[in-house]
């Protein structure tokens, strides 16, 4: 575990990173908020109950990605074909932009930048006893190697008929195995290299979108256009 010492610097650089990318995503969000608007009737942030460090429950606020109210006819984890996804959701989905509003959450002290990501409190139930205190020890994080390892979790639950009984009996108990490594194991230098590799393949995942649509565009003939000259 860290020091005293270590978590007040851990403190200070969340409310020092989260302060920065929330003034500089402030009119960036703004637009989201009202492309969300448009898409489908709602408002555009959409706040859930998580657990937090040493059980406390919380609000973690996202981008709504779903059709207002939808959240409640069907299972709490979502699949990439889930058709309660607006398709401006499914954009945010897809570029992971629906968590950046947990930025409140950092500043607020609810998160942390990095760590375990927070669960819903009917999938606490479900955790090992053995673990669970480890887990919840710490202040869940908008990114960490488990949020890394499972980023294409959407897909993986795409052609489950029980997609919350598969989440809970085949991912979960590896997620929560996972967490608790971080959690023993996890110190500032491992947190930056965390943050390094989130923002790297953000990065790359955005240049394979950029490249794939510049190759579905058509491309003009140049013989053909000399022939219509």
């Amino acid at each position: 575990m860290l020091s005293p010492g270590d978590l007040f610097v851990r403190r200070v650089v969340d409310i020092a990173i989260a302060s920065v990318l929330l003034a500089l995503l402030c009119v960036p969000s703004l637009i989201l908020c009202v492309c969300i608007l448009l898409g489908s009737p709602g408002w555009p942030i959409y706040r859930q109950k998580r657990v937090g460090r040493d059980g406390r429950l919380f609000h973690i606020c996202k981008f709504r990605t779903m059709y207002a109210h939808s959240d409640r006819k069907g299972p709490s984890v979502t699949a990439t074909d889930d058709c309660r996804v607006t398709p401006m959701g499914r954009w945010l989905r897809d570029h992971k932009l629906d968590e950046l509003p947990q930025l409140l959450n950092v500043w607020k002290g609810d998160m942390s930048l990095v760590g375990p990501r927070p669960q819903v409190p009917r999938f606490v139930e479900h955790f090992d006893s053995s673990l669970r205190t480890v887990v919840l020890a710490v202040r869940p994080g908008i990114t960490g190697p488990t949020s890394l390892h499972f980023r294409h979790e959407e897909q993986l639950l795409a052609d489950k008929a029980d997609r919350e009984g598969f989440y809970i009996s085949q991912i979960l108990p590896t997620k929560l195995a996972m967490d608790a490594h971080y959690v023993r194991t996890r110190s500032l230098g491992n947190d930056m290299r965390v943050l390094g590799d989130t923002a790297r393949l953000f990065s790359l995942a955005l240049m394979h979108k950029m490249l794939r649509i510049r190759s579905e565009q058509p491309q003009e003939d140049p013989v053909g256009a000399r022939v219509s000259m």
